[in-house]
């Protein structure tokens, strides 16, 4: 069972800098993926980022260019740096892992098996 714990939401202006942290914990063998979902009022929730064990990266076509996932494998934790950002990042993120990891990168949302609590983004001036 993976316990996930996300920290670093708050308030920030449009244009500024973010920095998620999430930590896994629990039993399990390995986390092939680790990543992160966001859902913003009224929307489904979104995968915006995800990183394999390996290293190999996806994102969100609306964040691109603008936020970096990555993870520190011995630590079991994973980031997301959240730059520019802008009134529409608002949501409240998750942080994501699976145990397995199919291999495909365009299908990477369905080996995701664990999620957290979620921590609000708010952009706003």
């Amino acid at each position: 069972h993976v316990q996930l714990q996300a920290s670093g939401g708050g308030l920030v202006q449009p244009g500024g800098s973010l920095r998620l942290s999430c930590a896994a914990s629990g039993s399990f063998r390995r986390l092939d993926i680790m990543g992160w979902y966001r859902q913003a009022p009224g929307k489904k929730r979104e995968l915006v980022a995800a990183i394999t064990s390996g290293g190999a990266e996806k994102y969100a076509d609306s964040v691109k260019a603008r936020f970096t996932v990555s993870r520190d494998n011995a630590k079991n934790m994973v980031y997301l740096q959240m730059t520019s950002l802008k009134t529409e990042d608002t949501a409240v993120y998750y942080c994501a892992a699976g145990e397995d990891y199919a291999g495909s990168m365009s299908q990477i949302g369905a080996d995701f098996d664990s999620w957290g609590q979620g921590t609000l983004v708010t952009v706003s001036s």
